[in-house]
């Protein structure tokens, strides 16, 4: 069906990664599937055009949507800390974990991010390694055996822990606000 339809499947591919979002369907299912149409190399390209288009909208949506700036926000804090940052090769490695949320990434990268530019290039780099891995092994992490899932996991925790920012910066006037 994929090679009937053209240049029209890699299109509805990638617009399927856009509206994937609204559907709650999850990030590597969707990368999975394009490893599965397209092989790893097409695939693995398809994947990375919807899913920076997605974490464009993203973008461009957040700043409308104070309520759901604010959930995010508190989102962020619960999981990471006020004042933890995550810089973009942490951000690579946590969306390598199939269950934190990918806008939740998107989020801290653009808190990160000064810019539109800079916040697109970053999550060109963010996006790459989930891109790749989801659509070139995707296929066979169900076959993995308990104890390479241990070392899977083992190793992105420490990557996380390896690529953390160093420094936290708190401010003065938050550090000494008073209690409500």
């Amino acid at each position: 069906m994929v090679e009937t339809a053209g240049i029209l499947a890699p299109m509805a591919f990638i617009l399927f990664h856009i509206v994937r979002q609204f559907l709650f369907i999850p990030v590597p299912l969707v990368c999975v599937a394009g490893g599965v149409m397209f092989g790893s190399v097409f695939g693995a390209l398809f994947s990375l055009i919807g899913l920076t288009l997605s974490s464009f909208l993203f973008f461009f949506l957040i700043h409308r949507l104070p309520n759901t700036h604010g959930k995010l926000s508190k989102l962020k804090k619960r999981w990471f800390g006020e004042y933890r940052n995550i810089n973009v090769s942490q951000a690579a490695v946590l969306r390598l974990v199939p269950f934190l949320h990918y806008h939740l990434i998107s989020f801290c990268i653009m808190e990160k991010c000064k810019s539109f530019p800079q916040y697109a290039k970053a999550t060109v780099i963010a996006n790459i390694p989930l891109a790749v891995f989801y659509t070139v092994f995707g296929q066979f992490i169900s076959r993995f055996t308990p104890t390479m899932i241990i070392v899977i996991i083992g190793v992105i925790t420490l990557l996380c822990y390896l690529l953390r920012e160093k420094v936290t910066v708190i401010k003065w006037t938050e550090f000494f606000k008073e209690a409500a």
